[in-house]
C-alpha cells in the first residue's frame, strides 16, 4: 500500500459553521455565523489555542473568531469548504464530505407527516401517536412527556430538517421496543413516494417535565447510501474505517471496519484516543454531536462555548500524540447558530483545519473550497485510491 499518511484523523465537529453560504438565502440563514456569534457572545473569553494554532481565525483574518487570535504562523492549514448538497441536514454533510454530494431533495413535513404514516406507525407499533408536527426536540418532552408516561403513546415530531423524530421515555417503552418502531419507521421513508434523510428515536428519562432529559441511547437510522462513498473505496481497497459518533449510522454501517458509539463529546474524544493507540492504517472519522444536540438546537451559546473550549483542550492530547505520518482533519457538516431564530440548522459555510506534525507546508491557505467532497478527495489520493471524481484533493497543500 502506497499513501503520504498513513492514517488520517477526521474530526466533523457537528455544526460548527464559520459564516453564511452563499445559499443561505434559500435556507432563511442570511447572517448566521455559528462560530463568530460564539466568539461574540463571549467577548473575547473564547480561549481556544489549538484550534488557534492551527489556523481557525487565519480561515477569516479581516474577521477573526473573537478570542481566537490569528496565528503567525500557524502550525497547519486551513480554509473553508461549501456544502453544495440540496439539504442541510447531517446526513448532507457527512455524505458530501465522502464525496457523495446530495443532489436532490428530500422531503420535509413542515405541516406534519401524512395520515397514512400515522396510521401505519400505530398499527405496527400498537401505540397511539401524538404531537406530529415540526417541535424543538427538548420542548416536545417537556410539553407532552408527562402525557407520554401516562399513556405510553409515541411523541411524533420533525424539523426543518428532513428528519423523523420519535421520543419516549425508557421506562415507559423500552429502549429495544422504541428502536424496533424507528426501524419500521424508516421503511416507511425509503421512497419512491416519499424520501427522507434519517429516523432518530429520542429516548429521555426522569420524573417530571421540569427534569426531563434526553440520553445517549439516541440512534439514527440513516437513508441507506445512494452510490459507494470514501468509506467504501477505502474498505473495499483494504484500507482500516474506523468510525466514532453516529458516523456509523449517517452511512448505515457502509463501508465501516469498526465502530464505536458515543455517550458525549468528551467519550468520544476517548474513542479518538483508543483509535490512535491502535496500529490501523487508513481513516478514523468521528462526529461528536454535542454541539448541535445539545446547545445549537437549544440555542444556547454559552454551552457551546464551553463545550469548544472542552474539546479544545483534549485536541491538544491528541496533537501532542500524533504521529508524522498522521494526518488530522477538523470540519463540520453544517451550521446551527446558537444566536439565531428558530431552532433548527444554519446553512454556513464550514471550516477545513489540517495538521500534521509532518507537514512540510504549514500556514499554507487552502482558501474557499468549492464542495466538501474536496476533503474526501483528499483522503483517497493520500491513499492512493480512485474514487467517483467527487471533489478536488488538496494534498499537495498538506503534506
Amino acid at each position: 500500500m502506497a499513501y503520504t499518511y498513513k492514517r488520517v484523523l477526521a474530526i466533523a465537529l457537528d455544526s460548527i459553521g464559520i459564516g453564511e453560504a452563499p445559499d443561505a438565502a434559500r435556507f432563511d440563514d442570511v447572517g448566521a455565523d455559528t462560530l463568530g456569534h460564539i466568539g461574540e457572545f463571549f467577548d473575547g473569553k473564547l480561549h481556544l489555542p489549538n484550534l488557534g494554532r492551527i489556523g481557525l481565525s487565519n480561515i477569516r483574518p479581516d474577521n477573526p473568531i473573537k478570542g481566537v487570535p490569528v496565528a503567525d504562523p500557524a502550525v497547519g492549514c486551513f480554509g473553508k469548504m461549501t456544502i453544495t448538497s440540496h439539504g442541510n441536514d447531517s446526513l448532507d454533510g457527512h455524505w458530501e464530505m465522502m464525496c457523495l454530494p446530495v443532489k436532490f431533495e428530500m422531503a420535509t413535513f413542515p405541516n406534519g407527516f401524512p395520515q397514512n404514516i400515522v396510521d401505519k406507525l400505530e398499527a405496527f407499533s400498537g401505540r397511539k401517536v401524538i404531537v406530529n408536527k415540526p417541535y424543538s426536540g427538548t420542548e416536545v418532552i417537556h410539553d407532552y412527556g408527562e402525557h407520554q408516561m401516562k399513556t405510553g403513546d409515541l411523541i411524533l415530531y420533525t424539523s426543518g430538517d428532513s428528519v423523523l423524530q420519535i421520543a419516549a421515555h425508557e421506562d415507559v417503552i423500552p429502549i429495544d421496543e422504541l428502536y424496533r418502531i424507528c426501524e419500521y419507521a424508516r421503511t416507511l421513508i425509503n421512497g419512491p413516494e416519499i424520501v427522507m434523510g434519517r429516523v432518530i428515536a429520542r429516548p429521555y428519562v426522569g420524573p417530571d417535565k421540569d427534569h426531563f432529559t434526553r440520553t445517549s441511547n439516541r440512534h439514527d437510522y440513516g437513508l441507506e447510501p445512494i452510490a459507494p462513498t470514501v468509506l467504501d473505496f477505502l474498505h473495499d481497497a483494504g484500507y482500516d474505517v474506523l468510525a466514532v459518533g453516529k458516523t456509523n449510522d449517517i452511512f448505515s454501517g457502509h463501508g465501516i471496519t469498526k465502530g464505536w458509539r458515543n455517550k458525549s463529546n468528551m467519550d468520544g474524544m476517548d474513542h479518538v484516543d483508543e483509535a490512535m493507540a491502535s496500529d490501523f492504517t487508513g481513516l478514523c472519522f468521528t462526529n461528536l454531536v454535542d454541539f448541535d444536540a445539545m446547545y445549537g438546537h437549544r440555542r444556547n451559546a454559552q454551552g457551546d462555548g464551553d463545550a469548544l473550549m472542552a474539546f479544545d483542550e483534549r485536541l491538544g492530547h491528541v496533537m501532542d500524540n500524533m504521529h508524522d505520518d498522521d494526518l488530522l482533519l477538523i470540519t463540520a457538516d453544517h451550521g446551527n447558530d446558537p444566536t439565531y431564530k428558530g431552532t433548527d440548522h444554519t446553512r454556513e459555510f464550514v471550516p477545513i483545519l489540517a495538521y500534521s506534525p509532518g507537514m512540510s507546508n504549514p500556514g499554507t491557505s487552502l482558501g474557499i473550497r468549492d464542495t466538501a467532497s474536496d476533503m474526501g478527495a483528499t483522503i483517497l489520493d493520500n491513499f492512493g485510491v480512485e474514487g467517483n471524481g467527487n471533489g478536488t484533493s488538496f494534498l499537495d497543500q498538506v503534506r
